[in-house]
């Protein structure tokens, strides 16, 4: 088990490769991942209260925001490596902040991308992204392991 930071900028709080990400937009779709990653990693429905995953201006992505009466359905990613780690951060946007959540009566530790923009009022469509926009998304997500996202990554973690 690594126990050296898994990278700079995000990934700086991360050590080790204990920590899980709770995915609640297009991650949660295994046929992101498994172009994204190259694989799917560990993948168990979750949910996460006191959040809403907002629709966002011009993007078919969505954002996770504040809402204290929330609850926003994902699910829980674990086992990913140092190098999928760095292709997560890098395919998420600069408006993205990686925090810690509690999710459920898990123990160990969950991180999540929170939206930090401004979001829409409406809640994000989950079956009107897999009607409309899963499949294109899922074919441009491969792009993502090539480098230099997978070659910082190998870097970082010598």
């Amino acid at each position: 088990m690594e126990s050296a930071a898994l990278g700079s900028g995000r990934l700086g709080s991360l050590s080790g490769l204990d920590h899980a990400l709770f995915v609640y937009g297009t991650l949660q779709f295994p046929e992101v991942l498994a172009e994204l990653l190259g694989r799917i990693p560990s993948l168990e429905p979750a949910e996460l209260t006191g959040w809403r995953a907002a629709a966002l201006p011009r993007r078919i992505y969505p954002g996770l925001v504040v809402a204290p009466e929330g609850l926003t359905r994902g699910a829980v990613l674990s086992g990913l490596t140092a190098v999928e780690w760095a292709i997560v951060d890098a395919f998420e946007d600069d408006e993205y902040d990686l925090r810690r959540v509690r999710v459920g009566d898990r123990s160990g530790p969950v991180w999540t991308y929170v939206w930090t923009a401004a979001a829409d009022p409406a809640d994000w469509q989950r079956d009107r992204f897999a009607t409309e926009h899963l499949a294109h998304f899922a074919s441009r997500s491969a792009r993502w392991r090539n480098p230099p996202y997978a070659a910082s990554a190998e870097v970082e973690r010598e």
